[in-house]
């Protein structure tokens, strides 16, 4: 009996892993591996479809829209204009159409590009607040604005200018279609500068945790009000400052450009100052939320009476948020991080597969991290770990920025591979996918940003690639 038990243990034992090393097999279906033939198989896979998907973002003008735009295509978002998803669509566009396009197409398209930026300011004001979407149906402004306190609540990423720059210089440098309505854009971006800045660090921060873009990323969300200042926002600004600076030039406007530029050039140096960490040799968000210093009334204090913080207060305006999230890399891509940091930072972060880098291409959040969870979300969509596609290529591009050639191509590569085999097996893409396999997770159909592969694919073929501003 001893011996039969002892038998039927191991027995069972042995099935078990058995069974456990098929459902494995099973479930996990390996990314193709990354040689040369591969990569070229799914460059045609993914160039063939996409090129039919094309006008699949263009929506006509209607309703609350009064220009026509570009949606980002899936039918979670059919018939909205979104803010980033609208500029990085764009960028898309723009690849596709200088690889397959005609004169007559890129003529079509263009009022497409500079509708989803006119759209955007026609729900301007003096103020300074634009929405966050718009849909057909949206109500007016005065009415939105009824139903939300536009000082207190998050408004459009600061991607308006960009997007607006982005259309001019693909037009030799005419802005003059923007001229009608670039008070609205300038009001916009003062409304950052002047109501949603830190005054102690000069960061720029979120009002809320509601439509960050980055949803669920945990030094925003369920944070509290006004205490993040993030590093993707922050990037996001630089750049736009930047953008709107160029705009100004090209309307003949140079001394409202000099002010933008020098704001430009005090939130780089605040970034660099506040959001890098030398111990990690990362750029990360940070926590704004301290007690303010508050000097002791002397008329008050009594003789021999202990006073508390009165001998040593804090010197420091912020905290360091250490959490290993792929916006960090947006240092590199807005051209903020410094030639040593951004070496540090590929050495240390990008190379580690223990965290950022996946077979699927760059984690939204490390693994190492105890909020790392890749289940599938919808508002907020889940930032806590897949792959997205923007996300690779933003990295890639800030790879390319700083001449790290190498770990561009890797991820240009590896993100062929993971849209080519989707439109390969489901005939579609998906909004994210799962880091270890490359499995979709959510949302067959979504286009958006996801055409940005044809733009790494260009580079990688030594051919023109469109860039944004």
């Amino acid at each position: 009996m001893i011996k039969g038990r002892v038998f039927t243990g191991a027995y069972s034992a042995l099935i078990c892993i058995a069974l456990l090393v098929s459902f494995s097999h099973v479930v996990v279906a390996d990314l193709p591996e990354r040689t040369e033939q591969n990569v070229e198989k799914y460059k045609k896979i993914v160039r063939k479809n996409i090129y039919k998907e094309m006008k699949g973002m263009y929506r006509e003008k209607g309703g609350a829209l009064s220009y026509p735009f570009l949606a980002p295509g899936s039918s979670q978002y059919l018939d909205m204009l979104w803010d980033w998803d609208s500029w990085l669509s764009n960028v898309a566009l723009r690849q596709i159409l200088s690889e397959k396009g005609s004169a007559k197409d890129k003529k079509e398209a263009l009022k497409y590009e500079q509708g989803s930026v006119l759209n955007a300011l026609s729900y301007g004001g003096m103020d300074g607040w634009i929405p966050i979407w718009i849909e057909r149906n949206a109500p007016s402004r005065e009415d939105m604005l009824k139903e939300i306190n536009p000082w207190k609540s998050n408004m459009h990423k600061p991607t308006i200018a960009q997007h607006a720059a982005f259309i001019v210089q693909n037009m030799d440098g005419d802005a003059e279609w923007l001229r009608e309505k670039f008070y609205y854009l300038q009001a916009f971006v003062s409304k950052y500068l002047n109501h949603h800045k830190h005054s102690s660090t000069g960061l720029i921060y979120w009002e809320t945790d509601h439509a960050i873009g980055v949803d669920t990323d945990p030094s925003t969300f369920y944070r509290p009000n006004g205490s993040s200042g993030s590093i993707f926002l922050n990037a996001l600004m630089y750049k736009e400052l930047r953008a709107i600076a160029y705009l100004s030039r090209q309307l003949n406007l140079p001394d409202i450009a000099v002010t933008f530029e020098r704001e430009a050039v005090e939130l780089l140096q605040n970034i660099r100052l506040h959001n890098w960490d030398p111990r990690d040799g990362f750029y990360y968000s940070v926590d704004l939320n301290l007690k303010p210093v508050e000097k002791p009334q002397i008329e008050s204090l009594q003789p021999g009476k202990l006073y508390f913080h009165v001998g040593q207060p804090r010197n420091y305006d912020c905290l360091i948020q250490r959490f290993s999230v792929w916006s960090g890399f947006m240092a590199m891509w807005a051209g903020i991080a410094t030639s040593e940091q951004a070496k540090i930072m590929v050495e240390r972060h990008f190379h580690d597969k223990r965290s950022f880098n996946s077979v699927s291409g760059i984690r939204s959040l490390s693994p190492l991290e105890k909020m790392y969870d890749t289940r599938a979300s919808g508002n907020p969509s889940s930032w806590n770990g897949p792959v997205w596609i923007n996300v690779n290529y933003l990295v890639f591009k800030g790879m390319l920025n700083y001449g790290f050639e190498d770990e561009a191509r890797e991820l240009a590569e590896k993100t062929i591979l993971l849209l080519g085999r989707d439109f390969e097996r489901f005939g579609g893409l998906h909004e994210y996918y799962l880091p270890d396999n490359g499995e979709p997770v959510l949302n067959k159909g979504f286009q958006n940003w996801n055409f940005l592969v044809l733009n790494m694919a260009a580079w990688l073929d030594g051919k023109p690639m469109v860039t944004e501003f």
